[in-house]
């Protein structure tokens, strides 16, 4: 994203935490300002800094709400008041039934409590990513007094066809793409897909 916002003309820095994926970005030799850092502690950067702040990876990377209530609020803290806070996250139905009901796993896990009995995902804190759902969301808006403006859904139901849109033809495929455009911000199909995207306005 950084590098793409970069070529179109935005002013953009770039917060990134793995070492090595900061030189490939470097490596890349665009005006674009770059640290090292954790999402929970951006003490680097000023307050009321930017007019737009990124949030793709860290609030399915963190397990505890308190964690991810840490990382919304630095990126309020580092948004101008009236700016806008794209956040991302991995749905919970999504997890249940590619990789619990489709892998014939559920029974197993909702006995060792990997899954509660209300069928929500428990990743421990060793595990790569965390789920939610769309109240786990708003619950989350709520503690940091976030506005939303939308919430959307930009892969839709792309992730449990991978196989069935490679085989596509370009008509049937640029037809998918014209409805998933159009579906994105249907709010009966918000949480289904494999990721949302939270477009929120800072209010201070």
């Amino acid at each position: 994203y950084s590098i793409a916002l970069c070529k179109e003309g935005y002013d953009v820095t770039a917060v990134e935490l793995v070492k090595c994926n900061l030189e490939v970005l470097r490596a890349k030799h665009l005006p674009v300002k770059t640290w090292q850092g954790n999402a929970l502690d951006l003490h680097f950067l000023k307050d009321d800094t930017f007019d737009m702040t990124l949030v793709f990876g860290p609030l399915y990377h963190l397990h505890k709400a308190e964690d991810k209530i840490k990382a919304l609020n630095e990126a309020k803290r580092v948004t101008k008041n009236g700016g806008i806070i794209l956040v991302a996250y991995l749905m919970n139905e999504y997890s249940l039934f590619s990789y619990c009901f489709k892998e014939n796993r559920l029974a197993e896990l909702l006995k060792s409590g990997a899954v509660s009995e209300d069928f929500c995902v428990c990743a421990k804190d060793d595990e790569l990513y965390d789920y939610v759902r769309i109240e786990d969301i708003n619950r989350l808006n709520a503690e940091c007094s976030l506005e939303r403006l939308t919430v959307l859904s930009p892969d839709g139901m792309s992730d449990y066809m991978r196989k069935e849109l490679n085989a596509m033809s370009e008509e049937t495929f640029k037809l998918f793409i014209d409805y998933q455009l159009k579906a994105a911000e249907r709010q009966d199909l918000i949480g289904a897909g494999s990721h949302v995207v939270d477009i929120l306005r800072v209010k201070k």
